[in-house]
C-alpha cells in the first residue's frame, strides 16, 4: 500500500507535490519520491524516510516544472533499498516516470517476458518498475514522435491486458502530459481534481485519496473507474477513456478498515461514516452474541484509525466512551512497519495508558483488526498493568485468516493469528477476557450505501480467501510466504546507495 499523486499545473508545482504527499503519509513512511518536469528535463529527488525528512530546502528549489508526480512508499515487495523508492524511470520512449500503489501478482511472468522479447532490463525487483517498462514498451511499439490521448489510451490497455492485480497509477511523459489509470478490478483507489487559475485556465491533480486534492484547494471531479485512464496533455487539456475489456468494482475493503484517513471519500462512499456504521454493527453483535448484561463499564478505543468505530459502538451500548491511551505522535503507524520486533517494541512506545480510565474497570478495547495480534497482546497487557479488572477485546472488522496479495503487507499465512485458529484461541494468545470480531456480511452492508449503486462487492481475500483476479493459488501464496515473510525479510541483504547532489544528470534527470 502506497500513496501517489500527479499533478498538471501552470505554475511551479514542487510545493504542491509536497504538501499532497504529506496529506498521504499515512500510506506509506518508509520511502518517499518526487520527480517534476520542466520543457524536455525531469528533476529527480528520492530517498528512504519521511516527506519531511526526504525533502529539504536545497531539495525543493531543484524540482523544477509545472508538472510533477510523487509517491511515498510502504514496500510489500522488493527490498527496503532507497534504490527502490519510486517514482521510477526509463529513458525511452520519450522519458517516462511513473510511480505505483498496489501490487502485481504475475509480475515473475512479466519481468522474464520483457527480458526475453522486449529486451527490457530491469534494475531492481520493485513490480513498479515492471509495470513502467510494460507501458513503455506498448508506446515504443507505436513509434510516433508525439504520441496523441489514443496512443497513451492503447498503452493502457495493453498494460491491462498484460498485467494482473491491483494498481493505481501516476505516469509522466516527458515534454507530452500526465497520466493516471486504476486496474480494472478497481482494487486501488484513484481520483482526480482541479481548480481554476488565471484566464479560466485549469489546473489538474491525481491522488489516491481525495484528503490529497481538498487540502490543496482543488475540487474533486470524480473518482477514476476500474479500468480507466485520465491523461493531461501539456496545454492542459483532460482526456478520459475506459481502457479495460471487462470493468467491474472490488474495492479493498481493507481501505475503508484502516488505510484510508477517515475523512476521505473513495469511490464515492465517505470512510468516516462506513466506520460509524462499522461500530455499529459491532455493538448489535456485542448485544446479540453477549447480551444486554455484557459487563462493560467503559468503551476505549485504540488510537487512531478505530476511535470512529469505538465512539458510535458505545453510544448504542449505552456506555462511556473514553480515551484511555495517549499516543506519540511521533512514531509511525505500527501495522506497517517492517518486522514483528519492531513493532512490538513501537507499540509500548506509541501508547501510554490513562491509569484512572483503567483501574477497578472492565474495560472493552476496540481496535480496527487484528492482524498478526502483536499490538493487541501488548496493548491488552498495558491495560491490566494500569489497573483494569477485566479486558474486553473487540475488532470492527472480521478475522484475518489469510494473505494479502495486492499491495498490503500481510503476505505470510503462519504470520497471521486467525489463520487455523478459532475466536477463543485467538482470545488466549492475545490475553483478553472476552474477544468478539465483527461479520464478514455486516462489514460490508456498513460500507455500501444507496446512493453508489455499482459498489456492492469487495476485495475481501484477507478475510474469505477470495482473490478477485482469478489467478491466485496455494503454490503462488507459498512462493509468496518466501520472499515477504518477516523472516524472509530480516535476511534480505542489499547494498543500499543513495547520491544527493544539487545537479547530478543521470540519463536525462536531474538528481535534486
Amino acid at each position: 500500500m502506497c500513496g501517489v499523486v500527479g499533478i498538471a499545473g501552470k505554475s511551479p508545482v514542487n510545493q504542491l507535490l509536497f504538501d499532497a504527499l504529506t496529506m498521504l503519509q499515512h500510506r506509506g513512511q518508509d520511502a518517499a519520491g518526487i520527480v517534476t518536469c520542466k520543457k524536455d528535463r525531469l528533476f529527480l529527488r528520492k530517498d528512504n524516510g519521511l516527506v519531511r525528512d526526504v525533502f529539504h530546502t536545497r531539495h525543493m528549489r531543484a524540482l523544477q516544472g509545472n508538472y510533477g508526480i510523487g509517491h511515498v512508499r510502504y514496500p510489500t515487495a522488493g527490498s527496503s533499498s532507497s534504490a527502490e523508492a519510486q517514482p521510477f524511470y526509463v529513458n525511452s520512449p520519450y522519458g517516462i516516470t511513473l510511480a505505483h500503489n498496489g501490487n502485481l501478482t504475475n509480475a515473475d511472468d512479466i519481468r522474464k517476458d520483457l527480458f526475453a522479447s522486449d529486451l527490457r532490463h530491469m534494475n531492481t525487483d520493485s513490480d513498479s518498475e515492471v509495470l513502467l517498462n510494460v507501458f513503455a514498451h506498448e508506446l515504443q511499439k507505436l513509434r510516433t514522435l508525439k504520441p496523441t490521448p489514443e496512443d497513451i489510451f492503447y498503452a493502457v490497455h495493453r498494460v491491462h491486458q498484460r498485467c494482473r492485480g491491483a494498481y493505481g497509477v501516476v505516469a509522466m511523459v516527458t515534454g507530452q502530459g500526465l497520466v493516471g489509470f486504476r486496474d480494472p478490478n478497481g482494487i486501488r483507489p484513484l481520483i482526480y481534481g482541479s481548480r481554476e487559475v488565471e484566464n479560466g485556465q485549469k489546473e489538474y491533480i491525481i491522488a489516491s485519496e481525495s484528503v490529497a486534492i481538498t487540502a490543496l484547494g482543488f475540487k474533486v471531479e470524480r473518482d477514476i473507474e476500474p479500468g480507466e485512464a485520465i491523461y493531461i496533455d501539456q496545454e492542459g487539456n483532460l482526456f478520459l477513456k475506459q481502457c479495460a475489456t471487462n470493468p467491474q468494482y472490488f474495492p479493498c475493503i481493507f481501505e475503508y478498515v484502516y488505510f484510508a484517513r477517515p475523512d476521505a471519500i473513495i469511490d464515492g462512499i465517505s470512510v468516516y461514516k462506513a466506520r460509524l456504521k462499522m461500530g455499529e454493527k459491532l455493538a448489535h453483535r456485542i448485544l446479540k452474541d453477549w447480551g444486554e448484561a455484557h459487563d462493560i463499564d467503559v468503551v476505549i478505543p485504540i488510537p487512531d484509525t478505530s476511535r470512529t468505530s469505538a465512539l458510535e459502538l458505545a453510544n448504542i451500548l449505552g456506555v462511556k466512551f473514553r480515551e484511555g491511551f495517549m499516543k506519540n505522535r511521533y512514531i509511525g503507524r505500527t501495522f506497517i512497519m517492517p518486522g514483528q520486533q519492531q513493532r512490538k517494541k513501537s507499540v509500548r512506545q506509541k501508547l501510554n495508558p490513562v491509569e484512572l480510565e483503567f483501574k477497578g474497570k472492565n474495560v472493552l478495547l476496540v481496535d480496527d483488526s487484528i492482524v498478526r495480534g502483536t499490538t493487541c497482546n501488548e496493548i491488552i497487557q498495558m491495560a491490566r498493568d494500569a489497573g483494569a479488572k477485566k479486558v474486553f477485546f473487540a475488532s470492527a472488522a472480521p478475522m484475518v485468516k489469510y494473505p494479502n496479495v495486492y499491495g498490503i503487507d500481510m503476505p505470510a499465512k503462519a504470520e497471521l493469528i486467525a489463520s487455523g485458529r478459532d475466536v477463543e484461541e485467538i482470545r488466549e494468545i492475545i490475553g483478553a477476557d472476552r474477544l468478539i470480531f465483527q461479520d464478514l456480511e455486516d462489514l460490508k452492508e456498513a460500507i455500501r450505501i444507496p446512493k453508489v449503486p455499482q459498489v456492492t462487492e469487495f476485495d475481501c481475500s484477507v478475510f474469505d480467501g477470495q482473490y478477485v483476479t482469478g489467478d491466485i493459488d496455494e503454490k503462488y501464496l507459498n512462493h509468496l510466504e518466501q520472499y515477504r515473510s518477516d523472516k524472509a525479510k530480516s535476511t534480505d541483504k542489499y547494498i543500499d546507495v543513495n547520491i544527493d547532489a544539487a545537479s547530478v544528470d543521470l540519463t536525462g534527470i536531474t538528481e535534486a
